[in-house]
């Protein structure tokens, strides 16, 4: 498993948040993702054979959240 995080450019409230954690969960190789909103960034576990940091980015970036960097 990998671990990566995402800096978003922001995230404004709860319900962001449960938008994003919602779509990553659904997506194929994802184990585990957590936003923490203090910081606008996005923890997530996923299987790099099954899905890419690339794919992680495009889906967060398809619900309107702009992704800054990853680490």
């Amino acid at each position: 498993m990998t671990n990566k995080i995402y800096q978003l450019e922001t995230v404004s409230c709860p319900s962001c948040i449960a938008k994003i954690e919602s779509a990553l969960k659904k997506t194929d190789g994802v184990q585990k993702s957590e936003v923490f909103f203090n910081t606008s960034r996005v923890k997530v576990e996923f299987d790099e054979g099954r899905v890419s940091s690339q794919e992680i980015k495009d889906r967060i970036e398809k619900l309107g959240y702009k992704v800054l960097s990853e680490k």
